[in-house]
């Protein structure tokens, strides 16, 4: 039952060319960074990732979507990652873009043996209708768009309305970052840091986590577990300094009160 793992690099070490990954973390919050400049140091390629956005220019993800290490993307939102943006519109990128909760359901399903489900979200737009590109030529052309999707009307709320299907996310490897977490693999994570982590470490088939602290098993309240071991396959724990790599997206700032200087008079 013991699911430590010595390094980083030995718990990617079988993640293969064209691997596919479920990716925690939202913006750079709850990223599992160290796992990322793993699988980065061992030139994994062609991966097909599914995180909320890939980053940012030259951190988390961003990392490996910077050396050409991704070549499918499946999220909800590019955000404020450059290159990204240059990557997929100048077709070397695949990019399906999906509503974000959707997104976090159709993980969520994968994990729980769900093959596809019902939803309001996108109905009448591209979404459901198909054409959203996913794929641009060299000179701007849409090589490849989504398809057209089922959908259905439904009563059952008490209001006919249409719905769309959407199929549930497996995926080969997932990675997630948590603050807390036991050698049986529970994991705890910390506030706003909990995002898509939990969704993204149900629905690999394997899944490795990294942990600011781990503690022994029957430390953390069953109560206050996010993730229960029985999703996650791996742990390692980092060291302070990888702990507090915590980098803020955007800084912004406001005059503090008190601090407009004052005229002396004598």
């Amino acid at each position: 039952m013991d699911k430590t793992y010595p390094s980083a690099a030995a718990a990617v070490a079988d993640i293969g060319d064209g691997s596919s990954l479920a990716v925690g973390g939202f913006g750079l919050v709850g990223v599992p960074i160290v796992l990322i400049r793993a699988l980065l140091a061992q030139a994994t390629t062609n991966l097909r990732v599914v995180s909320n956005n890939c980053g940012v220019d030259g951190w988390g993800l961003g990392e490996l979507l910077s050396e050409g290490r991704i070549s499918r993307v499946t999220a909800s939102y590019i955000g404020e990652n450059k290159d990204f943006a240059r990557r997929y519109l100048g077709g070397e990128l695949e990019v399906e873009l999906t509503p974000q909760g959707t997104l976090a359901e159709r993980l969520r399903a994968g994990g729980t043996g769900i093959p596809a489900f019902f939803t309001a979200s996108g109905v009448g737009t591209m979404v459901a209708d198909g054409g959203l590109p996913w794929r641009y030529g060299p000179n701007g052309e849409v090589m490849l768009e989504s398809p057209a999707k089922e959908t259905r009307l439904f009563s059952a709320l008490g209001t006919e309305r249409e719905y769309v299907l959407e199929e549930a996310i497996v995926t080969d490897y997932a990675l997630v970052r948590a603050a807390r977490g036991d050698r049986h693999g529970n994991l705890v994570f910390e506030k706003s840091a909990r995002n898509f982590n939990p969704v993204a470490g149900m629905a690999g088939r394997i899944t490795i986590a990294e942990v600011d602290e781990l503690v022994e098993p029957g430390e953390i309240d069953p109560d206050q577990i996010h993730l229960p071991g029985i999703y996650v396959n791996r742990i390692i724990q980092l060291t302070p300094e990888q702990a507090a790599d915590l980098p803020i997206e955007k800084v912004t700032t406001r005059p503090r009160s008190g601090n407009a200087s004052v005229e002396q008079k004598g």
